[in-house]
């Protein structure tokens, strides 16, 4: 059993320093710095934080509770680099070290269930659940995707959109562009816009999670959300027909982005919309938390949103959850944390900053912007489906497949080299 486990932890440790390249010297310093959760109780909340919107909401966060448990000693231990890039390598390696931090941001869904969980480094949190009154608190479907074999083993801080078509207002009104729900209209604006010099689609794939996140959104689209949970339980083969014209759209999409997009990060594509030197951008709802709090544009004045083209009536799921390692000293004070952070005001304290809308059904609407508003009444009715590029739909190694799968894409622009890729990836999600 040893052996296996610790198998696991050396896969996810080697697939992950993979994804990092030369950032990986970011996570080391940060790492030399941390001071463990051991040390005189402190409770490390470690995460990938570190941006607009989001370190917004995390050190209100961290705030509350130092508000409420001023004795408990906590450490804002993010570690920078997109989508966790340097993060989960760090972590990784921490957690193969048995020197967890007490708590660590992670994915819902098969990000946690299938590394840490299927690794036996987490604690079961039924008796908090139980304790904070919270399983009828947080929608089924959420409690699902934090939950293996009956037990629950994080707490979800939030729910994010993944499908979401963000646009600079004011080019789309002096250009009378509609914005599209369909691919058709899609590439209709995107001609219009091209002939009078604007970049139609942002993109910033710096790192290659971006660019997959664009996929998913298509694939959705020419999909449904039936036949696009088909693909990560392996039940729709990759090179099915309908797969094929989801990547020939992906490819037809991605001719109308900015040139330096390999350049850029997702803030550096949001930040091409916000300037109005790009029409569009398809990010998570995190970049509403970007646009606000970092380049001061207003909701539905200077920016506007929609779901993506083909996708209205879905919902791509992206929730961050925070959960106990096994082992620590100080385990009562994480659930502490824990306790804090799933809580209406801990909810309601971060969520508004980081652009996310609350995972408790019992949040206060009020405290939100319409952006927010609209999110969540979307949430109460729409089909709920993973998301890819975030971890929530597959395991790590299959997504980081596919993160080198579509990375070669962007370059070449091969579909049946791509597809074939894909569908040799795929035969570990049955």
């Amino acid at each position: 059993m040893k052996k296996r486990l610790g198998l696991i932890l050396m896969m996810i440790l080697a697939l992950v320093l993979s994804a990092c390249g030369s950032n990986a010297q970011t996570g080391q310093e940060s790492e030399s710095n941390r001071g463990g959760s051991g040390e005189k109780g402190k409770l490390d909340v470690f995460s990938w934080w570190t941006g607009a919107g989001e370190e917004d909401g995390l050190k209100a966060l961290l705030a509350l509770f130092k508000e409420k448990y001023p004795d408990i000693p906590i450490e804002n231990a993010a570690v920078a680099g997109g989508a966790g890039t340097n993060a989960k390598a760090v972590l990784a390696s921490r957690m193969q070290g048995n020197d967890p931090p007490a708590t660590f941001q992670v994915h819902g869904g098969s990000e946690l269930n299938d590394s840490w969980v299927a690794a036996d480094k987490m604690e079961p949190l039924n008796d908090l659940y139980e304790q904070e009154g919270w399983n009828d608190k947080f929608p089924k479907e959420l409690i699902e995707l934090v939950s293996k074999d009956g037990n629950m083993y994080s707490v979800p801080v939030n729910i994010h959109r993944a499908n979401v078509l963000w646009y600079n207002k004011k080019v789309f009104d002096e250009n009378g562009i509609a914005v599209p729900t369909t691919f058709d209209e899609f590439f209709e604006a995107a001609d219009a816009l091209k002939k009078k010099g604007i970049t139609p689609l942002a993109l910033g794939d710096k790192e290659p999670w971006a660019a997959t996140h664009l996929l998913e959104t298509v694939l959705l689209g020419e999909l449904g959300a039936d036949d696009y949970k088909k693909l990560w339980t392996g039940e729709l083969a990759f090179d099915d027909p309908k797969v094929e014209k989801a990547a020939e759209t992906f490819k037809k999409m991605l001719t109308y982005v900015n040139e330096d997009h390999s350049s850029r990060n997702w803030q550096d594509a949001s930040q091409l919309v916000g300037n109005g030197e790009a029409a569009m951008n398809v990010m998570g709802d995190w970049a509403k938390g970007y646009f606000t709090n970092d380049l001061k544009l207003a909701v539905n004045e200077d920016f506007g949103y929609a779901p993506t083209p083909g996708t209205e009536g879905t919902f791509g799921v992206i929730t961050d959850t925070f959960g106990l390692p096994k082992g620590l000293s100080n385990s009562g004070d994480v659930k502490k944390f824990l306790g804090v952070l799933g809580s209406v005001e801990g909810q309601d304290a971060f969520n508004p900053l980081k652009g996310s809308i609350p995972a408790r059904i019992d949040a206060d609407v009020s405290k939100y912007d319409q952006y927010g508003k609209d999110t969540m009444e979307d949430f109460k009715s729409a089909t709920l489906v993973p998301s890819l590029a975030h971890g929530s739909a597959a395991p790590e190694g299959f997504v980081t497949k596919v993160h080198q799968a579509v990375n070669i894409f962007v370059t070449q622009g091969d579909v049946e080299q791509f597809l074939s890729t894909l569908q040799s990836a795929g035969t570990e999600l049955k």
